[in-house]
């Protein structure tokens, strides 16, 4: 057996374990006229459960019911003091942030009403999950590959902390600087690509904007993911694209097992929307029902450049009645443009000079 159907076999047997608990919900999912299951519809996918489990729980995998409440509660509690009435009168932050969490040093950023993580875990098959990630068993990614370790180490301290100065310029990295031009700057910072890996593949919760609406046909699948309007196609029953052919968000092909939907992606760019693997990923994804009102949807990600190993992650979609409006990134393009003048005026400053065509508000 050679390793492509090794690797093929193992996900099978995988996807066996995965589903075999939906059994006694069968009836009562809805269906196509071709008897597929119909994942039709539009899901909420915000949950408290983290990507990684907590160091501190080891291989825990499930909560307790009281355990699980106290998650929502600190949650409700968190929201509530950060929707408390601010003091008017209160200062401005320092220049270049308090260094806390936050915005460019929590100088200012989203408040609370733009957040949406959710109110609470998520169940599957009546357990409280304390992660996404169910192998390895201790609910984290597998090492990384020396390789990859080296070009982490290679990347650190290559640039200094934002200030709120052209820090580039006075460090004196030879006036060549993230914020030179426009397509220096990150895919979701463009409007590109979904901020975090909300379109994936993996497809996981963020922030906010954590709708996913699915439209089925025979021959595609269309997921539609709310943060960024990123639209993935999937062709059922067919083959990869060529290889050299590079998708933002890689080449997806589908096949059912049973009742479940697969769905492999690769043909990846260098830099995907999951910014931890490579071009060189491969990401399986299960769709299955686990009622008519929960879609469990479960993936793989394989990348031997990155990792020493698989892992897997599942984790619960519930329906919505809620509708996945436009997604107005940039609103005509206005921060990009304020992003690059900024950065002209931060470059006028250091050098003692006038911008040429921009309004200085500190003079």
């Amino acid at each position: 057996m050679d390793n492509n159907s090794a690797r093929r076999l193992g996900l099978a047997v995988l996807g066996l374990v995965l589903t075999a608990s939906a059994t006694p919900q069968t009836q009562s999912i809805p269906r196509t006229s071709s008897g597929r299951p119909d994942l039709s519809g539009t899901y909420d996918v915000s949950t408290l459960t983290p990507l990684q489990r907590p160091i501190e729980l080891g291989d825990k995998m499930s909560l307790t019911d009281e355990e699980a409440a106290e998650v929502a509660e600190q949650e409700r509690r968190r929201m509530a003091n950060r929707n408390a009435p601010s003091n008017p009168n209160r200062g401005a932050p320092p220049r270049g942030g308090d260094g806390s969490q936050g915005a460019a040093g929590n100088v200012g950023g989203y408040n609370s009403f733009w957040i949406d993580r959710g109110t609470g875990a998520y169940q599957i098959d009546g357990e409280w999950r304390t992660s996404i990630l169910i192998d390895p068993q201790n609910g984290r990614y597998p090492t990384t590959t020396e390789a990859r370790q080296e070009a982490v180490r290679a990347g650190l301290g290559r640039r200094p902390q934002n200030d709120g100065t052209a820090y580039w310029l006075e460090a004196g990295l030879d006036n060549s600087g993230p914020y030179d031009n426009m397509e220096q700057r990150p895919y979701a910072e463009r409007c590109i690509l979904s901020f975090g890996s909300t379109s994936g593949p993996p497809m996981l919760p963020a922030l906010y904007n954590n709708h996913k609406r699915i439209v089925q046909g025979e021959d595609t699948v269309l997921i539609l993911i709310e943060m960024v309007h990123d639209a993935r196609i999937v062709r059922m029953n067919a083959e990869h694209d060529p290889p050299e052919i590079k998708k933002w968000l890689g080449d997806s092909i589908g096949w059912w097992e049973g009742d479940t939907l697969v769905v492999e992606t690769t043909n990846f760019v260098d830099q995907p929307a999951f910014r931890q693997g490579s071009g060189n990923m491969m990401v399986t994804e299960r769709f299955r029902m686990q009622d008519a009102e929960t879609l469990i949807y479960s993936f793989t990600v394989e990348d031997p450049t990155v990792w020493t190993a698989p892992f897997t992650g599942e984790y619960a979609w519930p329906r919505s009645d809620n509708k996945v409006f436009e997604y107005a990134c940039h609103e005509a393009n206005y921060a990009l443009e304020g992003i690059m003048k900024g950065a002209r005026l931060l470059e006028a400053d250091f050098r003692g000079e006038e911008p040429e065509g921009i309004v200085n508000p500190t003079r």
